[in-house]
């Protein structure tokens, strides 16, 4: 980790805080400062930047040993639903944060309903800060992660903004992970 990577080709990133899509080229010079999550936050000569898993070849890790599965999501997989939607959004980081969003107490509801005998998760969250343009993409993050739990039929992940995110929001955990204890 901190240590300079060159990229080995080019890779679609999005940008840190702004949200906005970029592609940094083949032998752009980069440092991993945050794997959290199956994502990587690097910080370039032109700011911090996100990359997905799916390009981890890309900064020379490995794919493989990346894909490995959650120990502890594979352990819930019996859990009930709820439980595993739960660890599931404990998997979704906020790129410039190293404390998932349900620890920095971004998660307000979610909900499991049956809707013509399909499965339907409803998450309600906010962010740090109302203006962060990574809202959309940490949504996304929180829909892709609980989509991947079998008998979820439909995932929908909602911004909302009251009421306003504070830190005394953050769990214990998350305080420890930060140094706040």
């Amino acid at each position: 980790m901190h240590e300079e990577i060159k990229l080995t080709r080019e890779v679609a990133a999005i940008q840190i805080p702004s949200g906005d899509s970029l592609t940094l080229p083949a032998g752009t010079a980069v440092f991993i400062t945050q794997r959290l999550g199956g994502t990587y936050t690097v910080a370039t000569s032109q700011g911090l930047a996100r990359i997905s898993s799916q390009d981890a070849d890309a900064l020379g890790v490995d794919p493989e040993k990346e894909k490995q599965k959650n120990e502890k999501a594979e352990m819930l997989k019996d859990a009930p639903l709820e439980e595993q939607v739960w660890e599931q959004l404990k998997g979704v980081y906020d790129p410039e944060i190293p404390v998932d969003i349900v620890n920095l107490g971004l998660v307000y509801d979610c909900a499991l309903e049956k809707k013509d005998d399909k499965t339907v998760v409803q998450v309600k969250m906010t962010l740090t800060a109302p203006g962060c343009g990574m809202g959309p993409v940490i949504a996304a993050d929180a829909q892709a992660k609980i989509m991947t739990i079998e008998g979820i039929d439909e995932a929908m992940v909602e911004l909302v903004w009251d009421p306003a995110w504070n830190q005394d929001m953050i769990s214990e955990e998350g305080r420890m992970k930060l140094g706040m204890v």
